[in-house]
């Protein structure tokens, strides 16, 4: 608990988080404003999954935050005293782990609500009401990706432990690297299926049936992982977690 306790106190001693937070939350509500606002053809029907459509931008958000909780304190030395205060290193970096995970949990929620009411204000008409479980995933199942986002990011950032490096890294992978595989002749799309981000959106989408069935509108899946979601939720912590395993282990044997 003491070193949760310090390492929250170091996260929200910058400015850094606060600006990132309010970042993530406006580009996910503003991004579902958009959509339900603006959208006014009569083939478009707004449902709870299309409020969530903004969240992978937010996800790039919370992993600059994950990331620069991390290469900060290696930018300024802070990282060395809190390895002679805790010589094990790992638990003070489970514990930055944590930290970092339950801010971008409650922000992934307080984000994912917010897109949600917005879009019932500017689309009264639409059938929004959270009476399903498709609807509850599609929700609440952001504040989870955003944790695990910042898991990963976290993981980045102690392998690497340099700020423009590790969040061009995972900026680049997030918008870029992912999409590309799937232009990879005969292989592409078979990858595709099993990259992390992809799989992630089947967690939150599933296989858009219930949705489709719930507001008469077409399957909205944003992947196409084989797997189902409770698997998909797996695979992507799964990745995290080994990310994170990894980059602890060789914090441990490398110089701070």
């Amino acid at each position: 608990m003491a070193l949760l306790a310090v390492e929250r106190l170091k996260l929200f001693s910058t400015r850094s988080p606060w600006w990132c937070a309010a970042t993530a939350w406006f580009v996910s509500v503003g991004f579902a404003a958009l959509i339900a606002g603006t959208r006014e053809d009569a083939e478009f029907t707004a449902t709870v999954a299309s409020t969530q459509y903004g969240y992978d931008f937010g996800v790039a958000v919370i992993m600059v935050l994950a990331a620069l909780s991390v290469t900060t304190e290696y930018r300024f030395g802070t990282i060395r005293t809190t390895f002679q205060a805790v010589p094990g290193r790992s638990p003070a970096l489970l514990a930055k782990t944590v930290v970092v995970a339950l801010l971008a949990l409650f922000i992934g929620e307080a984000g994912a609500f917010g897109s949600w009411f917005v879009a019932t204000l500017l689309q009264p008409r639409a059938d929004l009401a959270l009476d399903s479980a498709a609807d509850w995933v599609n929700v609440t199942g952001v504040g989870v990706l955003y944790a695990l986002a910042a898991v990963i990011a976290v993981a980045v950032g102690v392998l690497l432990r340099h700020s423009a490096g590790t969040i061009a890294l995972l900026l680049v992978y997030a918008f870029a690297v992912e999409k590309l595989v799937r232009i990879v002749p005969g292989v592409g799309s078979s990858i595709y299926q099993w990259m992390p981000f992809n799989v992630a959106a089947k967690f939150l989408t599933g296989t858009g049936a219930s949705n489709a069935r719930a507001h008469g509108a077409g399957p909205v899946s944003l992947s196409t992982t084989p797997l189902d979601q409770g698997w998909a939720l797996a695979y992507f912590a799964a990745i995290a977690f080994s990310l994170l395993a990894i980059a602890i282990t060789v914090a441990k044997s490398r110089d701070a």
